[in-house]
């Protein structure tokens, strides 16, 4: 579960658009990501916190990507 977002990054990267991804899944992912990530900290559990953190970057990818190549998606580019 924590690479789920990895073929989207590797896809979005290779056809250098965002077409068709919602920026706003991928906020909500990462963002409880992070939020386990500390829970984590706080349990002190290591698979927690690698986990959801590999989780989160993977959206923090995905989302760079979209922002990057989202212009690649607007009508008249």
């Amino acid at each position: 579960m924590a690479l789920a977002g990895l073929p989207q990054a590797i896809k979005i990267f290779k056809r250098k658009s965002a077409k068709d991804i919602s920026a706003m899944t991928y906020i909500i992912i990462g963002f409880g990501g992070i939020v386990w990530v500390f829970y984590g900290f706080e349990i002190k559990n290591f698979a927690v916190i690698v986990s959801n953190a590999l989780g989160a970057l993977t959206s923090i990818v995905v989302l760079t990507e979209y922002y990057l190549f989202e212009k690649a998606v607007k009508p008249g580019n």
